[in-house]
């Protein structure tokens, strides 16, 4: 499954450096490929000859060159390139948040799993592979604990955000008229819009509103080292600091008003603007964490 889910993500991204002019004419060589993407060569490959099958590309005499436009029925559907290691992240941040967990609760693998509905050892996996940023403990005999995380914790994280997503939103800003991220953005703007005409019943619903917003801005600038590391990212701030309820509504209306600012300023490809919007979004955050931690230590985190 994990192979497959790897290709259709690969073949989803050639799709779009397609569609958006990244490739024109002759396509570069399968080792160049494989560089641009981090995959293997067996994907690429693969890759390669569905394209050809679809005719988005031509093959003759071992050279490979553009073919017919890309559509969006050509794309495979997001439900189909997330992996099992996400399926159990999107769960398992979900089950936080909607069950007001806190520092110091016990964590029993078993009964995430059947919740989830996934085999106990990708809990496992996943949890193993969060307790390496000191959120999570493995107790013997009793399952895992929730810790929380220390206010160092939390601004050398910010410092790190800031850095990506600056970087990203800028290189979004850059991208061509017919890049399928401009579509991807304008329904999100939709659903901002729609989020805030219902904020009174739907408010719980932004963390997940803000968690697409924000990996889809760094689809501008695809790295495996920045999409690894905004696991946390997400982790922390799009569901760690809504265990502050105080406020919450108030506060979620606010993003989304700096989610639009955010959104107008990326459309109209002005840098300052741009800028301005994305400091003054990220800075809400930085100013939202570090108030949460301020509850986290009235807490008794050996509950």
């Amino acid at each position: 499954m994990r192979t497959d889910t790897v290709y259709k993500k690969a073949f989803n991204r050639v799709a779009s450096m397609l569609r958006d002019g990244q490739l024109t004419g002759e396509l570069p060589s399968e080792n160049e490929l494989r560089r641009k993407m981090g995959v293997s060569r067996t994907t690429v490959r693969k890759v390669l000859g569905e394209l050809v099958h679809r005719e988005l590309i031509a093959e003759r005499s071992g050279v490979r060159t553009t073919g017919r436009a890309v559509e969006d029925s050509d794309y495979y559907p997001d439900a189909e390139t997330t992996s099992r290691a996400k399926h159990v992240e999107q769960q398992f941040m979900e089950w936080m948040l909607r069950g007001d967990t806190r520092p110091g609760t016990s964590i029993n693998e078993l009964e995430l799993a059947r919740q989830f509905g996934v085999a106990t050892n990708g809990i496992r996996e996943f949890l193993i592979r969060f307790s390496r940023f000191g959120l999570l403990e493995k107790r013997p005999n009793t399952g895992w604990l929730f810790k929380g995380f220390t206010e160092d914790f939390a601004l050398e994280l910010f410092e790190i955000r800031v850095m990506f997503e600056l970087r990203s939103a800028h290189l979004f800003s850059r991208q061509p008229d017919m890049s399928p991220l401009w579509e991807k953005l304008a329904a999100l703007k939709v659903a901002h819009t729609e989020l805030l005409k219902q904020i009174e019943s739907r408010f719980h619903d932004f963390s997940s509103l803000d968690n697409r917003f924000h990996r889809l801005i760094n689809e501008a600038s695809p790295n495996r080292f920045i999409d690894d590391f905004y696991d946390i990212i997400s982790f922390v701030f799009h569901y760690h600091y809504q265990w502050n309820k105080h406020d919450e509504k108030q506060r979620n209306q606010a993003a989304i008003l700096e989610h639009l600012a955010y959104i107008d300023a990326l459309e109209s490809r002005d840098s300052e603007r741009l800028e301005r919007a994305c400091r003054a979004h990220l800075a809400s955050a930085r100013e939202t964490l570090m108030r949460s931690l301020i509850v986290f230590d009235g807490m008794d985190t050996n509950a």
